[in-house]
């Protein structure tokens, strides 16, 4: 989307005269229709509203608002009020003081409007028309008769707009019937004006009016998608449109559109471990959708995705914080997350920059789309490929936004375009200094002969760190101690008990217990346990800290280990904890 966008809505649901009825609808429809069309993520126009302003303010308005535009500028135009048609047949907008029996004095003309598109010099216009329709007051009567079918499109169709220059026109109904009877406006089943507005709303609030899924809503989108909503709310409406433009119009971003992938089903052996009342099942489970959130297949990633997203919805902490984990391995990581061109000749080369995606072949999944028109960015086989396009002087500050399949990202982008030629001093002998985009970088200006200096070294290659794996192997060794111990110390527990019990009621349960040697591997347990625990963390916390030194290999393999080792050593700690307790409990009274 390049080039400059702006929008005038003009809203009326006030009028002076009785015959025309107040509406319920235009306050609203501005005021949403405003926001949506501002929002730089969305629409990103600039936006002037005029509400209840007389005819010869509106007209003042629309005339300013056409004039001074540049070819590539983008124009939209959203009227929501009445519609009046003249008894020869011509279309008029009613302002706050319309008076029906003196329309050209007092109203807004449609050819008046269809004048100020044609002589525009911006490229692409848009006319929404939200309009109730009606037939203007005959002579000798004081009421106003029905007008019958209003055909809208027939007054901005007369006229094709100027070569090179596009007009698209969008009304709620082309003929919609009204009837005015003395001062109140009768409605014969009409709908509310506020549904097709209500449609544009949506639509691009939404994102749903995205019908082919490419990241923006072009003006067919918008169209189809109202065209379907105001048929399905009221049948007996139907939106129309004429367009007079070469190629598509692109109106907005679509903000909450992102990549859909159809998931592969769990195998049946995963679905019944997640359902499995056993917790030890489930933090199984999610190891092994874990894995599969890695795979490079993207529906068996997404449906590992959807899986761990229920699980750390709706499972006990524990397994909902190892879902949460593996989760965050799918989040969009861009690096880096801005991006500085600095100064830049105008109508210069564009410089390019590349921001790598890191991750998961599903964390790298994405869609993205610039906030600017001077702001490209493509896919490249490193990630994307950003580019800045020097046309306009002065400071550039935009945005790219990445959609991923669960999570969005930005990178921020700026610049500083400068002149394309600088006036600099003669330097001494009479020679002038080199024009602007011919003269050496700064870095490589030398003083006195010599060879040219040697390019700067290529980054050194990212080493891995073994530090992490290392530490989570150990965290894995020492849960696994835990759990031999574990078993160890309940199987001979159990000896003890047994003991106690053929002894009789004369024997103490701490002799057998000291007899079978239940406490030593007990005490193991918790020390083994203790330190897996803390051991993970420290790997977890080296892979943090250093991102940067770990492959993607070594990152998933650290995880994978400490994650094993948690699920082994917090149940092994908490067993050997309530052995004890219930040991030191049963020594003394039996």
């Amino acid at each position: 989307m390049s080039g400059a966008r702006h929008a005038l809505i003009i809203a009326n649901d006030r009028y002076d005269d009785p015959g025309l009825k107040k509406l319920r609808a235009p306050a609203q429809d501005a005021t949403s229709l405003a926001e949506v069309l501002h929002d730089p993520e969305i629409g990103d126009f600039e936006v002037e509203v005029a509400r209840n302003e007389p005819a010869h303010v509106i007209r003042r308005r629309i005339q300013g608002f056409f004039n001074d535009r540049r070819r590539d500028d983008t124009l939209v135009v959203h009227f929501s009020c009445h519609g009046l048609k003249s008894e020869s047949g011509e279309l008029y907008f009613a302002a706050s003081d319309t008076e029906p029996r003196l329309l050209d004095a007092t109203a807004v003309p449609a050819q008046f409007v269809r004048g100020c598109m044609a002589r525009t010099r911006a490229g692409s216009t848009v006319l929404f028309l939200d309009c109730c329709y009606g037939g203007a007051f005959s002579k000798g009567s004081s009421s106003v008769r029905a007008s019958g079918d209003v055909d809208v499109l027939e007054s901005f169709t007369a006229e094709k707009p100027p070569s090179g220059r596009g007009w698209a026109v969008i009304t709620a109904s082309n003929s919609m019937e009204y009837a005015f009877e003395g001062p109140d406006l009768a409605e014969n089943a009409q709908p509310r004006p506020s549904v097709f507005t209500h449609a544009v709303v949506e639509g691009l609030r939404t994102g749903e009016a995205d019908l082919d899924l490419d990241g923006v809503v072009s003006l067919d989108d918008l169209y189809d998608y109202v065209f379907d909503h105001v048929r399905e709310q009221n049948p007996n409406q139907t939106p129309s449109r004429t367009v007079e433009m070469q190629g598509d119009l692109h109106l907005a971003y679509s903000k909450h559109r992102r990549i859909r992938i159809v998931p592969v089903d769990l195998p049946p052996s995963v679905r019944s471990a997640l359902g499995s009342r056993n917790a030890f099942a489930r933090l199984g489970a999610v190891a092994e959708l874990r894995s599969r959130l890695r795979n490079e297949s993207l529906p068996i990633a997404e449906g590992a995705r959807q899986a761990l997203e229920e699980v750390a919805r709706n499972d006990i902490r524990q397994i909902a914080d190892e879902a949460s984990g593996a989760l965050r391995e799918v989040r969009l990581q861009p690096s880096p997350a801005r991006l500085d061109f600095g100064p830049l000749p105008r109508n210069s080369v564009p410089q390019h920059r590349t921001v790598a995606l890191a991750g998961p072949p599903l964390a790298r999944c994405c869609v993205a789309h610039a906030t600017h028109g001077w702001l490209r960015v493509e896919e490249s086989a490193d990630g994307l490929d950003v580019s800045v396009e020097p046309s306009v002087e002065g400071r550039l500050s935009g945005d790219i936004v990445l959609k991923g399949v669960a999570a969005d990202a930005v990178i921020h982008v700026q610049a500083v375009v400068v002149p394309e030629r600088e006036e600099t001093p003669p330097v001494a002998g009479g020679r002038e200094s080199p024009p602007l985009g011919h003269e050496p970088p700064p870095r490589d200006v030398r003083v006195g002969p010599g060879p040219p200096p040697p390019p700067p070294p290529p980054p050194p290659p990212r080493r891995g760190s073994a530090l992490s794996p290392a530490l989570a192997a150990a965290a894995l060794g020492t849960a696994v101690a835990s759990v031999i111990t574990l078993v160890m110390a309940a199987v001979r527990a159990v000896e003890a008990v047994k003991d106690r019990i053929t002894a009789g009621p004369g024997s103490e349960l701490q002799t057998h217990v000291e007899a079978v040697g239940m406490v030593p591997p007990l005490v193991v347990c918790l020390v083994t346990a203790a330190a897996a625990l803390v051991l993970g963390a420290v790997a977890r916390h080296e892979l943090r800290a250093r991102a940067e030194r770990h492959t993607a290999r070594s990152a998933g393999a650290a995880n994978a280990l400490t994650a094993t080792a948690k699920m082994l050593a917090v149940p092994a700690l908490t067993l050997a904890g309530l052995i004890g307790l219930a040991y030191l409990v049963a020594k003394g009274q039996w």
